[in-house]
């Protein structure tokens, strides 16, 4: 009896030992996913480097073994400054996999097209594996600061319209293009079923983006 007691026991303790091993291999292996939490202070980023920064930093302390993340972010041209950036070219070639080992899409290509069936609430994960708020949720995140197209490019400031927030630099005025995780808006407008470009923002602070439908998160892709 007591052999078959320590038996199960062990056979329990190896079966929680190898699950926590696998949360940690696909968390390690992870080469995308939605930041669980924006950096604070609305679309200011700090430039596309700060995002950058802030995805490493995020990934680094889940466990992830990638060093070259990329936020998927565009950015427009600035007067006599620095050329547009299109989100698309900054992330890598892929495959992509979240937390839990879930391929999302298999090249760029894949990511941005409208037959990809993995680009769902249920696989657009934070960095811990965890399922983002979407709408309907309490509160509703579902807006994801892209500043880009459905294909992925910069969508050039129309007249005094931003799309960018300043290039992830402003917290006040100004506003960006966000993307819709959770696929899901009041109706079945192919913009709002977007998961890269469904709306603009209310304005570029952290209240603002709130009131809009999100918390200043975006999506993070391994480029390496």
């Amino acid at each position: 009896m007591k052999n078959k007691l320590w038996g199960s026991l062990l056979f329990a303790g190896a079966a929680v030992c190898l699950a926590g091993a696998a949360t940690v291999n696909a968390q390690g292996n992870m080469s995308f996913f939605i930041t669980s939490v924006g950096k604070g202070d609305g679309a200011n980023l700090g430039g596309l480097a700060g995002a950058d920064a802030h995805c490493a930093m995020l990934a680094k302390a889940a466990g992830s073994t990638k060093t070259n993340w990329r936020a998927y972010l565009s950015a427009t041209q600035v007067p006599n400054g620095a050329a547009p950036v299109d989100a698309r070219d900054r992330i890598g070639k892929g495959p992509w996999v979240n937390a839990k080992g879930v391929t999302i899409a298999r090249n760029v290509d894949d990511l941005h097209s409208s037959a990809n069936p993995n680009l769902t609430k249920a696989n657009l994960l934070d960095e811990k594996g965890m399922t983002v708020n979407g709408r309907g949720d309490t509160p509703n995140r579902h807006d994801m600061l892209t500043g880009s197209d459905s294909a992925g490019r910069y969508m050039p400031n129309m007249g005094t319209t931003d799309t960018t927030c300043g290039n992830w630099t402003k917290n006040a005025d100004g506003s960006a293009v966000l993307g819709h995780h959770d696929r899901s808006g009041p109706n079945n407008n192919r913009n709002f079923t977007s998961w890269n470009a469904a709306h603009g923002s209310q304005g570029c602070s952290q209240e603002a983006l709130v009131k809009t439908g999100g918390a200043g998160q975006f999506y993070c892709f391994a480029a390496d």
